[in-house]
């Protein structure tokens, strides 16, 4: 069986981690990796497959990335070609960027389409990303989702139950799997910091950088945050961020460094001994639960809602007075919330793997589809 997976993009890389080695290491398996290049850098993917032991990816398609529809075009059209070469028995992607709209590529196809982190709903339209899993998760023909809440909407907007399965989170094993490289790390000190001494930012959406006044309310959150707790804030500059604040022309105050993005293991150590984590990440949710780390999300919506459920993160928007309180708030707790359901496993890579050999060759019979 001939499988092939479809990255893009940082968060796809971390995620899929140990799902890539699982398929790449799987009897019976050829597993075919490729790369979109939609967000190639060195500090926000080759150091990633670095950090994550992965090996090179077999197609790089470097779809041009100089507007959206340059992007989705190119995602499509050079996904044509490598599924033209390689002609795979199924395709996996993983949430809700750009290069997901590779599955649709697949659907036309007639390729089993699988989307893992489906079912994932903010019910905000001014998350770009919204529109990108609604779209994939009804293009898919297997979804396979973290949660219950994710696997309800998915229901709820009319797939076929058959067409769902709960898998959980892959992050628990590749945080494991990479714990005492992580613990390892000397970022900390390379950086003079103090063990719960600092603040950890890392804020890059769409939704709060492209726009000046969203970006000088960012600016505005962490100078009062800094100014809080007298405690320096330390951020993981994404590409796109420190092109705004060029463009912009924005300048923010001593006691805050703007920093290079870190790698995997750095970046995990400087949660884990932030004094708290302040971000607008999607995995936010899930690697403060399962680390238990204190950590705020700069977001008005959120797709992961049982991470509040279980109040191991508090959202707080861009809103100043709600970001100090809510920071002083998870800093002061005596007691770490418990992991939602979905977060604890650490298998997640193995059902993946079993669930696309237990489907694949079956799709065409449920499909309805003709020879």
């Amino acid at each position: 069986m001939k499988v092939m997976t479809i990255v893009g993009t940082r968060p796809e890389i971390i995620r899929l981690a140990r799902v890539i080695a699982r398929l790449d290491a799987t009897p019976g398996v050829d597993h075919v990796l490729v790369h979109t290049g939609q967000n190639y850098d060195r500090q926000l993917n080759q150091v990633f497959f670095d950090d994550l032991d992965l090996r090179a990816p077999d197609h790089y398609l470097g779809v041009d990335t100089s507007s959206l529809g340059s992007v989705l075009g190119g995602v499509l059209v050079e996904t044509e070609k490598v599924l033209v070469a390689e002609r795979p028995d199924a395709v996996l992607v993983l949430g809700d960027t750009n290069s997901c709209i590779a599955a649709l590529m697949a659907k036309r196809m007639k390729v089993p389409t699988y989307h893992m982190e489906a079912g994932n709903r903010s019910f905000d339209e001014n998350v770009p990303e919204e529109t990108n899993r609604r779209f994939v998760d009804h293009v898919a023909d297997f979804n396979l989702a973290y949660t219950e809440h994710a696997r309800r909407n998915l229901l709820a907007e009319g797939l076929h139950p058959r067409r769902v399965i709960v898998t959980g989170s892959p992050m628990r094993e590749v945080l494991e799997h990479f714990r005492d490289r992580i613990d390892a790390s000397a970022i900390r000190d390379k950086l003079g910091l103090q063990q719960r001494g600092y603040f950890l930012v890392s804020a890059h959406r769409e939704e709060n950088v492209d726009s000046p006044d969203r970006l000088h309310r960012l600016l505005d959150c962490l100078n009062r945050v800094r100014d809080a707790f007298g405690l320096p804030v330390i951020v993981s500059t994404h590409p796109r961020t420190r092109k705004r604040l060029d463009t912009f022309e924005v300048e923010s105050d001593d006691g805050i460094r703007w920093l290079e993005p870190f790698g995997f293991h750095d970046y995990n150590k400087l949660q884990l001994e932030a004094a708290c984590v302040l971000s607008d990440s999607g995995t936010i949710s899930e690697e403060s639960s399962i680390l238990g780390f204190p950590a705020v999300t700069l977001r008005d919506s959120i797709e992961r809602p049982e991470a509040l459920d279980t109040g191991s993160i508090i959202m707080t928007g861009l809103n100043p007075d709600d970001v100090v309180r809510a920071t002083g708030l998870v800093m002061s707790a005596t007691e770490t919330p418990s992991v939602p359901a979905g977060y604890h496993l650490d298998d997640t890579s193995l059902r993946v793997v079993r669930y696309i050999a237990s489907t694949a060759g079956r799709h065409r019979d449920w499909a309805g589809l003709r020879a």
